[in-house]
């Protein structure tokens, strides 16, 4: 229902910046309309103060005086004839949209691995014999039986690990499951057994 002599928030100009109220709004585009570079100058000093007050949370960074001034520059649509405290030419990025991620585009052949042991495993196939590739083929073996508790909800193969680590290291990493020892899997998201309380109530 449109009531005649009402102003309603949907018709009025979107503001640029909502967080600073549409009475600021209105201080900046009376101080575009001043005559004289003087006045206006005044106008901007007091805007800023009023904008300060207004979001005093504002202070909590180093730059917040600089940050006050670009958005009373942003607000102004770049009109606000004044001498300028700062360099406002940095101003419009406050408001710029980064460039979208680029998703990775290799397919992940084991998705219960994830892409991270699928590079151990890689790193695995050429990584020369010593104190240091034990250490890893220990690390990538425990994180694989890991990854199979989660996903095999809770079932726990030490050969499927063995099985998986030799096909994806094109047989460079062979498991002895006589001498390895895997570290003991604690599931923290445990599902409850299901028993029920049989406790008669009194």
């Amino acid at each position: 229902m449109d009531i005649k002599g009402l102003d309603y928030n949907t018709k009025r100009e979107a503001l640029i910046m909502p967080e600073y109220g549409r009475e600021i709004q209105k201080m900046v585009e009376h101080g575009i309309a001043l005559p004289s570079k003087e006045e206006r100058q005044r106008c901007a000093q007091t805007i800023v103060k009023q904008m300060e007050n207004r979001v005093p949370q504002m202070r909590e960074n180093a730059n917040y005086k600089q940050t006050l001034w670009d958005h009373l520059y942003l607000m102004s649509h770049k009109q606000l004839d004044i001498d300028w405290p700062f360099d406002m030419s940095n101003a419009e990025k406050l408001y710029a949209k980064p460039e979208p991620m680029k998703l990775p585009q290799n397919t992940i052949r084991l998705r219960h691995y994830g892409r991270m042991v699928e590079e151990l495993l890689e790193k695995l196939k050429t990584m020369p014999e010593g104190p240091q590739r034990n250490e890893l083929i220990r690390l990538t073996a425990n994180q694989m039986k890991r990854d199979l508790v989660q996903w095999g909800h809770g079932s726990i193969d030490d050969e499927k690990v063995a099985d998986d680590m030799a096909r994806l290291t094109d047989g460079a990493v062979q498991l002895d499951l006589k001498s390895f020892h895997f570290e003991r899997v604690v599931l923290d998201d445990a599902p409850a057994t299901g028993k029920k309380n049989n406790k008669k109530r009194k």
